[in-house]
């Protein structure tokens, strides 16, 4: 039952981002928060976002973050095992605060142009200057977050940047990047809509834990029942 219902929830998730932000050039998406009446507007990533170039001295921060498609923001050690990265080459990394967002351009199956994720993890760390780091300001978080959780975006990366370069790889100018065209509701519909998005989030989480918990016990009385 609770795989069951962390599938639904997932499969809402999916529908309802693809419902819940304008599709095709739309002003208004297809499903929305009743009271809300007005067209969306539009705007680019470097009005509602500054990009981070403030870089590690003296290796003043030594946790090296990654960006995973599929976990988020993680610390470094934590996705491969072990740090790769040696205390002396963190010099020169960007500096990651708690909320900042980051864009890995390292293209998978999940992320065919590179995944966007904020950090969450509520402390200051590292990454690499391949990635692009950049701080919001007028604008909801947790909206723009599960925004980026769409492919509305990926139209805009591959007319503006390359796939070809390096197969594993997505090249496009942090120019040109910050570029990208936002849609912008009033901050009260950003909020709902983050709010709403986290909360499913929330639910998957929970029913993904019981479902875990249930298998191991099920697995220790299967050890323990018989003879």
């Amino acid at each position: 039952l609770h795989q069951r219902k962390c599938e639904q929830t997932k499969i809402l998730k999916k529908y309802m981002l693809q419902k819940m932000f304008p599709q095709n050039g739309e002003k208004v998406p297809e499903i929305r928060f009743s009271g809300f009446t007005d067209d969306w507007e539009q705007r680019k990533l470097n009005e509602i976002a500054d990009k981070v170039s403030e870089k590690n001295k003296n290796n003043g921060f030594s946790e090296p973050f990654t960006n995973s498609a599929e976990q988020g923001i993680i610390s470094q050690k934590d996705y491969f095992d072990r740090e790769i990265v040696n205390d002396e080459n963190l010099n020169g990394y960007y500096i990651v605060r708690n909320d900042d967002f980051i864009y890995n351009p390292r293209i998978s199956v999940t992320a065919p142009v590179g995944p966007i994720n904020r950090n969450r993890l509520g402390r200051t760390g590292v990454m690499s200057p391949l990635y692009t780091v950049f701080r919001t300001h007028d604008i909801d978080n947790l909206y723009l977050e599960f925004y980026f959780k769409t492919t509305s975006w990926h139209h805009f990366m591959k007319l503006n940047g390359d796939s070809g370069a390096r197969f594993d790889r997505f090249t496009i100018s942090s120019i040109q990047f910050m570029k990208m065209p936002i849609p912008y509701p009033t901050i009260e519909e950003q909020r709902k809509i983050g709010k709403y998005f986290d909360e499913l989030d929330h639910l998957i989480t929970l029913h993904q834990r019981k479902c875990d918990e249930l298998q191991k016990i099920k697995k220790f009385m299967l050890q323990n029942m018989f003879v």
